[in-house]
């Protein structure tokens, strides 16, 4: 990959997030990503002194992609919240089951975002989407009062179970065979979202608990002993 002055740290962390996806946080060198980047091997330590600033660097980058993608969900729903917080949920998960390798590192130990602040900004910058959506929900009257903070926190872990589930391929196969990762998110959202509204649970029109519609109708009633 040739480059010209000014984008080199662009190139080398791209080549880093190819490598990760093809072998995991193991497979990053910053050798590896010289030779993927086609600059020299001391080329890295002009931004990177080491392995695990590269690795910030590619969860940060990761961060900043899923929020403009939960940015771009959310617009399409224009001022009905609860829709842009299901589609900010949804697209959550679906960067997730894309990018498997890439959620992994965001969200495990290998890089912390108290050690690297702009890893940090990022991540918060995301968090900060559910939360500022949360607080809309509340004014429209969609989410009784409360922390907006502490709700997003709860949609927050619920959805990332969820997409911790897909990477790490533990849902059952007939659940994953029957429904789509974004009719899961969005059924998992739904019903805590009704919740939290209490008594205005529902929307004009709508059922107060959604069903799934499955994608295959091959669904077997449980034989009872």
């Amino acid at each position: 990959m040739a480059y010209h002055h000014g984008n080199l740290r662009a190139a080398l962390v791209e080549a880093a997030t190819a490598l990760l996806e093809d072998g995991g946080p193991l497979g990053v060198t910053l050798r590896g990503a010289a030779r993927r980047a086609g600059v020299s091997q001391t080329a890295p330590y002009r931004h990177f002194p080491d392995k695990g600033a590269l690795l910030a660097a590619v969860a940060e980058q990761g961060f900043r992609r899923l929020g403009a993608a939960m940015a771009r969900a959310a617009r399409g729903h224009g001022a009905d919240p609860v829709g842009a917080l299901e589609a900010m949920a949804i697209a959550l998960v679906h960067f997730a089951d894309r990018h498997g390798a890439h959620y992994r590192l965001m969200s495990g130990p290998a890089v912390r975002g108290r050690d690297h602040p702009a890893l940090r900004e990022a991540a918060l910058a995301a968090w900060g989407l559910l939360t500022t959506t949360v607080t809309a929900c509340q004014r429209a009257g969609r989410i009784r009062a409360g922390d907006p903070a502490a709700f997003a926190f709860v949609l927050w872990s619920l959805v990332h179970g969820l997409s911790t589930l897909l990477v790490d391929e533990q849902i059952p196969p007939i659940v994953r065979q029957t429904w789509l990762p974004a009719e899961l998110a969005k059924k998992a959202t739904q019903v805590l979202l009704e919740g939290l509204a209490g008594k205005r649970s529902a929307r004009p029109g709508r059922a107060v608990a959604p069903t799934l519609s499955p994608r295959s109708p091959r669904r077997r009633r449980a034989r009872r002993p």
